[in-house]
């Protein structure tokens, strides 16, 4: 499984948590368990593959932290949606762009570019052409603003005199 599949599974599982009534790790001692996660894959190819436990815990690491940051996740989404109210914007495209801020945030291994290519890669499977351009755009903007100095050109060393 690659780091995409697992990032969707954990976008499912953010997803799928805002509808239960489980604690987070509730949820996903339920979600995670093999033999719950491989009959997900008679409907989704996606749960074919059981995870491994780098995956796992990966997984594990982001729902928990989408929930528990969700309040701040949920402000900065709304700080950069111009023209869209947060009701407005779809649950798959807000449950997608917590995971990637919630990364970009909290997971410095993750690159920012990739956090974000996924999410928008994520975004064109379960929503419109329009959609995944706001999600792109609240991403990007997201990032140039609050990382500032990681959006500014490397300083080159000087050259050295003959």
């Amino acid at each position: 499984m690659t780091r995409s599949a697992a990032r969707e599974i954990a976008v499912h599982c953010s997803y799928s948590l805002g509808f239960s009534r489980q604690t987070p790790d509730e949820f996903l001692e339920e979600r995670m368990d093999k033999d719950n996660f491989l009959r997900w894959g008679e409907e989704n190819s996606l749960y074919k593959e059981y995870p491994n436990e780098k995956q796992v815990e990966y997984i594990r690491e982001v729902v928990r932290g989408v929930a528990e940051h969700g309040f701040e996740l949920d402000s900065y989404i709304a700080q950069y949606s111009k023209n869209w109210t947060f009701e407005r914007i779809p649950r798959m495209a807000a449950a997608i762009m917590r995971v990637a801020m919630y990364e970009i945030l909290y997971m410095p291994a993750i690159p920012n570019a990739a956090a974000i290519n996924d999410a928008v890669e994520i975004t064109k499977k379960y929503e419109d052409e329009k959609v995944v351009s706001f999600v792109n755009g609240i991403l990007g903007t997201f990032v140039r603003t609050e990382f500032p100095e990681e959006n500014q050109p490397k300083a080159q060393a000087p050259a050295e005199e003959a």
